[in-house]
């Protein structure tokens, strides 16, 4: 057990090629990822914060029950969706990194969805009274809640960009976890560990936990630093 721990810190100080490649990737499609959620996410949740229509209770219900969705189960949709017979099969994006982007955003999407509309709901409880008082229109009232609650709001996007990166399931399913084009830090770890090379898969549990524990550690700070200045 010494020496695999000694092979796998080895290969961290000596940035080995290609545990930097599957790093690298990994970051990639987990920020795409972010990106594209974010974009549809944030949008989504403030509309459904300030939105009233029927049926929209049980709208907040199935996006916040989406938070908890496996990410196996995401992984069969866009498999059928973008295999051949799917209708999306003539693009060809199945087993590439474009799929596991498609993938991790889907699973990204409700969470932040869900998690602003909850900032932004509560923060139009209370300023309500103010922007009925100076006519201040909704679509205003949306982007100043949203500018006042920007900590929060990225408070909840590097939780969706943790749920992203720690996630197996979904890119194993659509990715194919080919070597050089596909393998991320999760789905290595689980390939490398079933063949015997521990030293990899030690060294990449390594990486993946310290950004992990970085980002909460970022969510953290920011939480306690808007606090202090904000109140």
């Amino acid at each position: 057990m010494t020496a695999t721990l000694f092979d796998a810190l080895s290969l961290l100080a000596q940035f080995d090629r290609q545990l930097l490649a599957i790093v690298g990737l990994s970051l990639q499609v987990s920020l795409s990822a972010l990106l594209l959620g974010t974009l549809l996410g944030l949008p989504l949740g403030a509309w459904l914060a300030m939105a009233r229509f029927p049926g929209r209770a049980a709208l907040v219900v199935a996006l916040n029950a989406l938070m908890g969705l496996p990410s196996v189960v995401i992984g069969v949709v866009v498999y059928l969706v973008l295999s051949r017979s799917g209708p999306l099969g003539s693009f060809g994006l199945l087993f590439s990194p474009t799929a596991m982007i498609i993938a991790q955003t889907l699973l990204v999407v409700p969470l932040i969805a869900a998690v602003s509309r909850q900032i932004v709901e509560d923060a139009w409880a209370d300023y309500a009274p103010e922007f009925f008082l100076f006519a201040i229109s909704r679509p205003q009232a949306i982007l100043l809640l949203l500018a006042d609650c920007r900590f929060s709001l990225i408070v909840a996007a590097l939780a969706g960009l943790g749920r992203a990166m720690s996630e197996v399931g979904a890119v194993m399913i659509v990715g194919g976890n080919i070597d050089g084009y596909t393998r991320v830090m999760t789905t290595a770890i689980a390939l490398e560990t079933s063949k015997g090379d521990l030293a990899l898969s030690i060294a990449l549990g390594l990486v993946l936990m310290s950004l992990i524990l970085s980002l909460n550690a970022l969510a953290h700070g920011l939480r306690v630093w808007s606090a202090r200045r904000y109140g």
